[in-house]
C-alpha cells in the first residue's frame, strides 16, 4: 500500500515535459549498466588479442632468429638483415605490450610513472623508425641483388650487413631521441592506450616533420620496389647466364675457339676422359667456383627473396596506415573527432605488424621451410598444407 501511494506522489510531481520523457525513453533508464557491460567485453577482446599477438610475436620471432642462427645455409646477407627486423619485433613486444595490456586493465589509464611512460613511448618509436628504415636497406640491396649481381655478391658480406644494421639503429636513435627532451610529447595517449609521440595540431606543437619523415621513408622504399619491377619487366627477354656445354669424349673439339670450349668443360666438371693436353698442370675448379657459374638459379633466388621482402614491406605499409591517417587528422584539423572504434583498430593493427614477419617468411620462403622440417620432423604433416596454401596464393597471382 505504501509503494503505491509513493508512485502516485512521484506520478504527480512530474511535469508533462517530463512525461513525455518518459514516454520517448520507455524502459531506457538502464544505459549505464549495458555500456559498462560493453566496456568489459572491449576490454577482454583487447586483452585477448593482445594477448594472442604477443605469443605469435614471440615465438614466431625466436624460432626465426633460432633457425639462423643454426642453420649455416641461412648465413647470408638476406637473412642477416632479416634476422635484425624480427629481433626488434621480438623486443618490441617483449618491451612494450605487456604495459599496454596493464592499462588496458586498469581503464585506459597509465598506472605508472611519466619516466616509464616516457622510456616507454621512446621504445615505440624507435622500433617503427627501426623497421621502416630497415626495409628502405632491404628493398635497396634486392636491387642490387638483381640488377648488380657481380657487386652485390663481393661486397655484400657479413661486416657490411653489420654496418647497415648499425647505421640503421643510429638513424632510428636519431628520429626517437629528441622528443624525450621536449616536454609533453611523450606521454600516455588515452584514446590509443599506450605511451606514444602524441600529434597535436600543427600549430600548437611542430609534429609534422615527424610524420613526414617515416611517410617519405615508406615511400622511397615502395619507389626501390617499382624501380626493380620496371628493370625486371624491362630485361624479361634476356635470360641470365646460363653454361649449355657441348660435351665430347675424347676432347676433339672444331672450329674457332675449340682449345677455350674444351678448357671451360673441363674446368666445369662436364667433360668425360682424360685431361685436355693444353690443361695438364692446371687446377680443377673447386665446388664454389662451379656454383659461381650456376647464375640462373642464383637469379631464381634472389627473385624469390624479393618477392618475400616486398610482401613483408607491403604488410607494413597496410597495418601501419590506418594510424598514419589518424595522425594526419590530428596534425591538419584541430580537435579533430575520430571515431574511437577506427582509432582502437589501427593502433591494435600496429601491434600485430610485430607477429606477421615470421609467418610471411615461412609462407614465401622455401628454403626456410625445408630447414624447419629438418630440425622439427613433427612439421612434416603439414608440408601438405603448406603447399595447398602456396597453390592458393599462387592462383590469385602472388
Amino acid at each position: 500500500m505504501e509503494s503505491i501511494l509513493f508512485d502516485l506522489l512521484k506520478s504527480a510531481r512530474q511535469t508533462p515535459n517530463d512525461r513525455a520523457n518518459g514516454s520517448e525513453l520507455g524502459s531506457s533508464s538502464s544505459p549505464p549498466l549495458p555500456s559498462a557491460g560493453g566496456l568489459l567485453s572491449a576490454s577482454g577482446l583487447k586483452l585477448a588479442t593482445l594477448g594472442l599477438i604477443l605469443c605469435v610475436s614471440l615465438a614466431g620471432n625466436v624460432l626465426f632468429a633460432w633457425l639462423i642462427l643454426k642453420d649455416r645455409h641461412l648465413h647470408r646477407a638476406p637473412y642477416y638483415l632479416l634476422l635484425d627486423l624480427c629481433l626488434a619485433d621480438g623486443l618490441r613486444s617483449l618491451a612494450c605490450f605487456p604495459f599496454v595490456m596493464l592499462s588496458v586493465r586498469s581503464g585506459a589509464a597509465w598506472p605508472h610513472g611519466p619516466l616509464s611512460c616516457k622510456v616507454l613511448a621512446f621504445l615505440a618509436v624507435l622500433f617503427c623508425f627501426h623497421a621502416a628504415f630497415l626495409l628502405f636497406c632491404v628493398g635497396v640491396t634486392r636491387y642490387m641483388a638483381i640488377a648488380h649481381h657481380r657487386f652485390y655478391a663481393k661486397r655484400m658480406t657479413g661486416w657490411t650487413c653489420l654496418a647497415v644494421v648499425c647505421m640503421v639503429w643510429t638513424l632510428s636513435m636519431a628520429m626517437a631521441f629528441p622528443p624525450v627532451f621536449d616536454v609533453g610529447t611523450y606521454k600516455f595517449i588515452r584514446e590509443e592506450e599506450q605511451c606514444i609521440f602524441e600529434h597535436r595540431y600543427v600549430k600548437a606543437n611542430d609534429t609534422l616533420g615527424f610524420m613526414l619523415m617515416l611517410a617519405a621513408v615508406i615511400a622511397a622504399t615502395h619507389l626501390v620496389y617499382i624501380k626493380l619491377l620496371f628493370f625486371i619487366h624491362g630485361h624479361r627477354k634476356m635470360k641470365p647466364a646460363q653454361l649449355v656445354p657441348a660435351i665430347s669424349q675424347n676432347w676433339t673439339f672444331h672450329g674457332p675457339g675449340a682449345t677455350g670450349q674444351a678448357a671451360a668443360n673441363w674446368t666445369a666438371g662436364f667433360g668425360r676422359g682424360p685431361t685436355p693436353p693444353t690443361l695438364v698442370g692446371i687446377r680443377q675448379a673447386t665446388h664454389s667456383q662451379i656454383k659461381r657459374l650456376l647464375v640462373l638459379e642464383e637469379f631464381k633466388m634472389e627473385k624469390r627473396l624479393c618477392k618475400m621482402f616486398y610482401m613483408i614491406t607491403l604488410l607494413f605499409l597496410l597495418l601501419w596506415s590506418p594510424y598514419i591517417v589518424a595522425c594526419y587528422l590530428r596534425v591538419f584539423i584541430k580537435a579533430s573527432s575520430i571515431p574511437q572504434v577506427y582509432l582502437t583498430t589501427s593502433v591494435w593493427m600496429t601491434f600485430a605488424q610485430a607477429g606477421v614477419n615470421p609467418i610471411l617468411c615461412f609462407i614465401f620462403n622455401k628454403e626456410l621451410r625445408v630447414c624447419l622440417r629438418a630440425h622439427f620432423p613433427c612439421c612434416q604433416s603439414i608440408q601438405s598444407t603448406q603447399g595447398t596454401i602456396l597453390c592458393d596464393l599462387k592462383s590469385f597471382g602472388m
